[in-house]
């Protein structure tokens, strides 16, 4: 599974396969689900398996000149410098946390691409609660 230990490269994989791009959230956009979706398994062959190249897919990011998903969180947990997790982890665990902690995370849910395939709020709070352990 993507969360067991070591951790595999799913990532790099849905890249190479897809030709997907990484959101400045860090989580992959895709062209049609945005960053509301997830890989949860990959297949190993013995062989090599020869694949046509991924067809180019438009950047969503690249075309969004407001980048909401970098505005809404209100401890600035993604920047270019990358994720902020402390900041992030002591926000969610804290007092002012609860709308993270009920609906998700506000940065990802700002991102107005994909917004028909978001997560519902109760499966979002279940992955919150599962990282604010």
């Amino acid at each position: 599974s993507p969360s067991d230990r070591p951790y595999l490269p799913f990532q790099q994989w849905a890249m190479r396969a897809e030709g997907l791009k990484p959101s400045p959230l860090g989580i992959l956009m895709h062209p049609k689900y945005g960053l509301w979706h997830a890989y949860r398994g990959a297949l190993l062959f013995a062989a090599e398996i020869f694949l046509p190249e991924p067809h180019k897919t438009i950047h969503l990011c690249d075309t969004c000149a407001e980048k909401p998903c970098m505005k809404s969180c209100p401890v600035d947990a993604y920047s270019g410098q990358g994720f902020a997790h402390d900041a992030c982890l002591g926000h969610v665990r804290g007092p002012r946390g609860e709308p993270c902690r009920s609906g998700g995370c506000l940065d990802r849910n700002a991102c107005p691409y994909g917004a028909s395939f978001r997560y519902p709020p109760e499966v979002q709070a279940f992955h919150m609660a599962a990282f604010a352990r």
